[in-house]
Parts: structure tokens; C-alpha cells; sequence
């Protein structure tokens, strides 16, 4: 089975011939990010529940590849596929390829039977490789022998409202691709000779980093593949926003990798400054302009900070796949008198926190005075969710949403530094502005993937009693630092420096 290529080889190999050649002889060197793991767990969960979907009677047989090896499982595959009962992970091998599919429905045809098979996405919607990916399944398949009537992807229902109970039966949407899929036999024929060729080289193929290394996903090689290049003193990575098609077009040019190959003309006013900013080591800004900016929004301030989860199967009654769920925030309060105080919310039990979460936040905070947040369209928008969930606290939650002030765009029109690379998130502004005070500094949880894996760590019934206490210190102390540096933020951009804070 050595020689044969997988499905994912053959995708691996339509994003990159090198990461083709890498997967097969140097899977060592492979690092997947935090990003992908979450990808791959969600997509463990929803093929979990779309199994009890596709077969509701138990009568459906799941083979199992890696513990069984793959000539066992292509053997089980062949006898199961001449009874009727549902299959999952069904092996085909064929010309020089193997693909294992997530479901096999069978289906009276004249009589005979012939099989429906359903390629499962955590996905909210059809893209592009998956039309790539049920493409190798249906050929690898039909030219295994299996008589296949259609072959369809089953995506993650975005809109659907988990009812509770288990019922997961509105999850999935399926849409239909046979006839797409089926035509391209021959272009999956070139696919298996041209990813063969690339695997028989004695040595790894060439190719130079670009946009193809995080197309669709970002390549766990991408490492290893950079490793030993040159490192462009002013990477144009750091110019923010360049989807213009001028700038796109230009940044895609091999020669083109320091910001000082990119004309001036080709950029805006934004992309302009932290060009020359950078290119002069020196920071911007308008401290007249940002305090003149926040000058009507006298005490009592708030400063406000969500960390939310989100499941691709829901798990509590109410939400929807990948609804961002608030379980915890933190509250600096800046008093008329000066003093500053932080209240908090974190709720760890594993039930839906959405409830006690709106009602601590309405209580927090008061009547009167601007809520700071950075980057208000996540905060807003969390509130009007639990506003329509609570219909009762709407009112409450809107008049929240009334006081809030939006802290990053008064950084991005009058503060630049170097130090951010073309960032304006928070964990870049913070040190840049506030030297003492680092994200890099806290233990364990440090960004919002840490915070997320955390919660679902600590929420889960193995968790040990003094190993979730570690993890609520964590996440109290990373949500405490995302608010106390807004107000550090605010201090330095209002020149508020007779206050200690």
C-alpha cells in the first residue's frame, strides 16, 4: 500500500507537488498549527454525529483502517458492499489509488443494489477542494467496481437551532454533485500519474514558498519549507489589507518580497505610513488628534472583553454550529474619583453559560459611562445574540451596546509603531505602547485559540479538580490583561498620565 495515494495525497498534492512529496517521505517534519487540530476535532465531531444521522437503527458497520490495517479493511469493504447495510469509512483501491469514504447508503436499483455515497464537512458550506475531494472518491470507487448511483456533501447547517435532547437531525444540509464529479474521470487519471511522478523523485521537488502555502489551509511544511530562506528585513507580509488587485497582483511577483519593492503609488494612506514608519524605525502619533478623539467620554469608563466558544455541533439547546457562546469577560471600571476596579464572569460547569453570562453583564455594567472594547462588531454582536436568546434582558443589552466605544480605530488612524508589523490587534499595539506590560509573559493561556482549548479542557468531566482551577487562573489572568491594557491604551491615547493605574 505504500505505492498507492491516498485521497489526501492526491490533495495534498493539488495544493503543492512539494508538500505531496514531503507528506509521503518526510511526515516528520510536519507541524500542524493550533488552528488545524481545532479544524480536524470538529470534523471528528460532526463525522460522529453524522453517523447516528445516516444510520438511526445501529444496523450500519464503521471500518476502521488504522487498527485493522488497509488490506483488511478493502477486503471488508468488498464483502459489506454486497449486503444492505450502511457503511462508513468504506476502502476503495484502484489504479494506483485509495480512498476510504464517510458514508455508504445502499440503494434498491432494478435487482440489484447500488450505493449513495455522502462525503461529510465540518464545513458551512461547499468549497471549492471538496468538489476536488468527492471527485477522487467517486473515481477511486467506480473504478474499484462499486456500482455508484450519487455522491453528495453533507456541510455543517449554519442556520440550524439545536433543539436538545440529541436531536441533531437538522445538522447537516446535503447537496448533490454526482453529475460534476462524474465527469471528471479524466482529469483524475492526470491527477494520479502527474502526484506519481512527484513521488518516485529521489530528492524533494523545488518550489518557493507563496500564497499556495496557506490555500486552502495553511501546510503543516510551511515550517520547514521557509527554513533557511532569506529573511526580508521589511517582509511585505506587514503591509496590512492588500486584497486591492494592484497590490495583489504586484505582491505575487516572485521578486517582490520587501516592502521597499513595492512602489508608493501602489498604496493607500494606511499601508503608506506603516511603510515609512517602518522603514524609519520611528513610531506615529497623534496624541493631539487621539485625546481630542476621547475627550467627550469623561468617567465612569468601562472596559469591556468577551472570550466566547464555539462547537460545530452545538451542545446546548437554543444555539446554532459555530455561534460564538460568551462564557467569560472581564470589566475594568474607571471611577470619577479615579480608582480602578475589574469585575468579572467565568462559568466553567459545562453548562450553557449564555444566561448567567448576560445577566452578569447587565449588572457590571451600570447606566451611565462609555464601554470600551476593541473591535466593537464582536462585542455587539455577542449582546444582540444573547439579546434575542434573553428576550427579557434586550433592552438591558442594547443600551449597553448604545455606550460602547470602539478603542481600535482611534489606535489605527493615530498610532503606529514599528514593533506591530502591520498589526493593529491588540497583542501587538499593547507592548509597542505600553512596554511593561506582554501577552508573552502570561502562563499557559496567551490568545484566544489557548482560551477556547482551555475551556474545553476544563469543562470536560475528566478534568481533574486542581488542573481546572490552573486552567480558571489562566484564563482570568489572559481576559484581565485583554481589559486592563485597553485602559493603559486609553490612558496613553487621552495623555491621561496623572492617573496611576
Amino acid at each position: 500500500m505504500s505505492k498507492m495515494l491516498s485521497k489526501s495525497k492526491l490533495m495534498a498534492f493539488r495544493q503543492c507537488p512539494r508538500r505531496l512529496w514531503l507528506e509521503v517521505h518526510r511526515p516528520e517534519l510536519r507541524t500542524d498549527s493550533q488552528a488545524a487540530q481545532a479544524r480536524f476535532n470538529a470534523g471528528y465531531e460532526v463525522g460522529e454525529v453524522a453517523q447516528r444521522l445516516y444510520d438511526p437503527d445501529g444496523r450500519g458497520v464503521l471500518i476502521d483502517a488504522q487498527n485493522e490495517g488497509y488490506a483488511q479493511a478493502l477486503a471488508r469493504t468488498r464483502q459489506l458492499l454486497g449486503t444492505s447495510q450502511p457503511v462508513f469509512e468504506a476502502g476503495f483501491s484502484a489504479d494506483c489509488t485509495v480512498a476510504f469514504a464517510d458514508v455508504m447508503l445502499p440503494v434498491e436499483q432494478g435487482d440489484g443494489l447500488a450505493w449513495r455515497m455522502v462525503e461529510v464537512k465540518s464545513s458551512t458550506s461547499v468549497k471549492d477542494y471538496h468538489r476536488d475531494d468527492v471527485a477522487v472518491q467517486s473515481f477511486a470507487a467506480r473504478r474499484a467496481g462499486v456500482s455508484l448511483q450519487s455522491v453528495s456533501v453533507a456541510h455543517v447547517d449554519a442556520s440550524w437551532v439545536y433543539p436538545g435532547g440529541g436531536d441533531y437531525s437538522g445538522l447537516l444540509k446535503e447537496v448533490d454533485l454526482t453529475e460534476e464529479a462524474f465527469g471528471r474521470d479524466l482529469e483524475m487519471q492526470n491527477w494520479v500519474l502527474q502526484a506519481g511522478d512527484v513521488v518516485s523523485l529521489p530528492q524533494e521537488p523545488v518550489r518557493d514558498t507563496g500564497l499556495h502555502c496557506t490555500t486552502p489551509f495553511e501546510c503543516g511544511f510551511l515550517g520547514h519549507c521557509s527554513a533557511g530562506k532569506p529573511k526580508a528585513e521589511f517582509p511585505v507580509t506587514w503591509l496590512p489589507r492588500v486584497q486591492a488587485t494592484p497590490m495583489k497582483s504586484h505582491l505575487a511577483r516572485p521578486d517582490v518580497v520587501d516592502m521597499r519593492d513595492v512602489p508608493d503609488t501602489l498604496l493607500n494612506a494606511t499601508q503608506l505610513r506603516v511603510k515609512q514608519q517602518t522603514l524609519a524605525g520611528v513610531p506615529y502619533f497623534d496624541n493631539m488628534a487621539a485625546a481630542r478623539w476621547l475627550q467627550p467620554h469623561q468617567a465612569p469608563l468601562y472596559f469591556l472583553d468577551f472570550e466566547t466558544i464555539q462547537f460545530a455541533v452545538p451542545r446546548w439547546a437554543g444555539t446554532r454550529p459555530y455561534e460564538q457562546i460568551p462564557f467569560q469577560f472581564s470589566l475594568h471600571v474607571l471611577t470619577q474619583s479615579g480608582d480602578l476596579h475589574e469585575e468579572s464572569f467565568l462559568d466553567l460547569s459545562g453548562a450553557d453559560p449564555s444566561a448567567a453570562f448576560a445577566e452578569a453583564l447587565v449588572r457590571a455594567c451600570g447606566s451611565t459611562g462609555a464601554v470600551f472594547v476593541y473591535n466593537a462588531g464582536f462585542e455587539t454582536a455577542r449582546m444582540n445574540e444573547l439579546g434575542s436568546r434573553y428576550p427579557h434582558l434586550q433592552p438591558a443589552l442594547q443600551q449597553i451596546c448604545a455606550r460602547v466605544v470602539d478603542l481600535l480605530p482611534v489606535v489605527r488612524a493615530h498610532y503606529y509603531h514599528p514593533m506591530q508589523e502591520g498589526s493593529w490587534s491588540i497583542k501587538k499595539v499593547l507592548p509597542a505602547m505600553v512596554p511593561t506590560l506582554r501577552y508573552d509573559q502570561l502562563e499557559g493561556v496567551q490568545d484566544g485559540g489557548a482560551a477556547m482549548a482551555a475551556y474545553i479542557e476544563a469543562i470536560s468531566p475528566d478534568a481533574a479538580p486542581e488542573r481546572k482551577a490552573e486552567i480558571e487562573r489562566q484564563l482570568q489572568a489572559y481576559c484581565g490583561l485583554d481589559t486592563y491594557a485597553m485602559v493603559r491604551m486609553w490612558q496613553a491615547l487621552s495623555g491621561q498620565w496623572h492617573l496611576t493605574l
